[in-house]
C-alpha cells in the first residue's frame, strides 16, 4: 500500500508494505537479552489440575502465561511514572504514535572509565535538524544485541549533558539501542532520564524513553516516518514495537 503524507508542507511517498522493525522480541528462551540481574523470562503453559494448556499435551488450545520484565527483557517504552512517586501510564500518556523521526549512528567516546554519549556528538550528527523523535544507533552494531546479557558490564549511556540537549531541541520521543539512557550503576541518579523529561523545570508528560532496539545496518541514516505502538498495559513502561517507514519525496 502506498500513501501520500504532508510533513510541514512537504509532501511524502510511503510504501506501508516496507516496514522497518526495529524493536527487539521477547522469546522466553535462554538467548533472550537480559539486564539488571534479571533472570530469564518465563513462556509456560497454564496448568491447573489435569489441564496443561499446550495442544502437544492433548488440550485443544495453546494457553500460555508470560513471565518478563518490559525493562530488561525486550524493547519497551517508558514515560515519565519511571522516575516519579506519582504514578503515570505510558498507556496514557503516550497519545499519538505516528512521528518525523531522525535516525543517527553514534560511536560511544570515552568518558573517565565509561563509554559515553555526548552533546557535542549529538550536535554534530544532528547538524540543524530538529525532530519530534530521534532513533540512536550506537556502534559497534552487532547482531549480538539481539541476546545481549547486560548485566554488570556498564554500558554506554547518555550524559546528563545530552540529555538535556534533546530536551531543550524538542526531541519528545527518544529510541536508543542500550539498556538504559543512564549509567548502570549510578546510585539512583538517574541524571539523563531527569533532564530529558524536565524533572528540574517543567516535567514533560508528553515525552517517552524507548530503550533496547535494534536497528540492522542497511538502514541508513536519515529521515523516517516512526509508528511507535505500545502493548496496552497500565504501567510505566510496556512492550513496544517501533516501526521505520522511509520517506520519498513526491
Amino acid at each position: 500500500m502506498i500513501v501520500s503524507l504532508e510533513l510541514k508542507n512537504e509532501i511524502f511517498k510511503i510504501d506501508l508494505s516496507k516496514a522497518l522493525d526495529i524493536s527487539i522480541a521477547l522469546n522466553g528462551e535462554g538467548n533472550n537479552l537480559i539486564a539488571w540481574g534479571l533472570e530469564f523470562p518465563i513462556i509456560e503453559p497454564y496448568k491447573q489440575d489435569d489441564f496443561i494448556g499446550k495442544v502437544a499435551e492433548g488440550a485443544s488450545v495453546n494457553f500460555n502465561n508470560i513471565s518478563f520484565n518490559p525493562h530488561g527483557h525486550m524493547t519497551h517504552t517508558e514515560c515519565v511514572g519511571h522516575i516519579t512517586e506519582n504514578f503515570y501510564s505510558i498507556n496514557k500518556e503516550l497519545t499519538e504514535f505516528f512521528f518525523r523521526a531522525q535516525l543517527i549512528t553514534i560511536a560511544p567516546e570515552k568518558f573517565q572509565k565509561d563509554l559515553v554519549i555526548s552533546k557535542k556528538q549529538l550536535q554534530y550528527a544532528l547538524g540543524d535538524k530538529r525532530p519530534t523523535a530521534l532513533v540512536i544507533r550506537t556502534l559497534p552494531n552487532l547482531r549480538e544485541k539481539l541476546h545481549r546479557k547486560y548485566s554488570k558490564t556498564n554500558p554506554p549511556y547518555l550524559l546528563e549533558e545530552a540529555a538535556l540537549f534533546l530536551s531543550e531541541i524538542g526531541v519528545e520521543h527518544l529510541l536508543i539501542d542500550l539498556p538504559s539512557v543512564d549509567k548502570e550503576d549510578d546510585k539512583g541518579a538517574l541524571l539523563a532520564h531527569r533532564a530529558f523529561w524536565g524533572m528540574d523545570t517543567v516535567m514533560r508528560r508528553n515525552a517517552s524513553i524507548t530503550e533496547l532496539i535494534y536497528v540492522r545496518n542497511e538502514i541508513i541514516d536519515g529521515s523516517y516516518l516512526l509508528n511507535l505502538q505500545v502493548a496496552p498495559i497500565e504501567n510505566d513502561a510496556s512492550p513496544s514495537r517501533p516501526v521505520l517507514y522511509s520517506l520519498e519525496r513526491r
